[in-house]
């Protein structure tokens, strides 16, 4: 028996024995595989959502995709002090947002940012991460399998 599983006392206990992580994708990432082929490849984020999931089972992934700051604000408020972690792709507010990057720095639980495409070999703008600074660490260039890195960070 898992040591965490063996000290439960209460209902709360539990809860905190497994992982949960949440994956937010913000703007314009609700149209991967269809946007951008070459940048963003062709393959659909839910379809390989589901893929991590069926790989990562004993993990609980959750998913949430905005195209509006705000809800990603109150997504990242939600769900950081009681998750495991959250893996973060902000699309382009990671170049444009200091609420983002000040709402991740309210949090107590880790954020890891990650970028479907190298940024650093795209223009110059996206070389700019405002909320790189408040997260734990961040990957970027390795297609859908950024997400995948980020998410065995939390298991290691």
């Amino acid at each position: 028996m898992h040591e965490c599983v063996s000290n439960i006392k209460k209902l709360e206990d539990l809860e905190n024995c497994f992982m949960k992580i949440l994956i937010i994708n913000g703007p314009n990432l609700n149209l991967l595989g269809i946007r951008e082929r070459g940048i963003y490849g062709d393959n659909s984020f839910e379809n390989y959502l589901d893929k991590l999931k069926k790989k990562y089972h004993e993990i609980s992934i959750e998913y949430f995709q905005s195209n509006t700051e705000g809800e990603i604000i109150n997504k990242i408020h939600e769900t950081g002090f009681s998750y495991t972690g959250i893996i973060l792709n902000a699309g382009a507010y990671t170049h444009t947002s200091i609420a983002i990057a000040d709402a991740i720095s309210t949090i107590t639980k880790p954020v890891i940012e990650v970028h479907i495409s190298n940024v650093f070999r795209r223009e110059k703008f996206r070389h700019k991460s405002y909320i790189a600074p408040v997260c734990k660490g961040s990957i970027s260039g390795f297609g859908l399998n950024s997400y995948r890195l980020a998410l065995e960070s939390f298991i290691d």
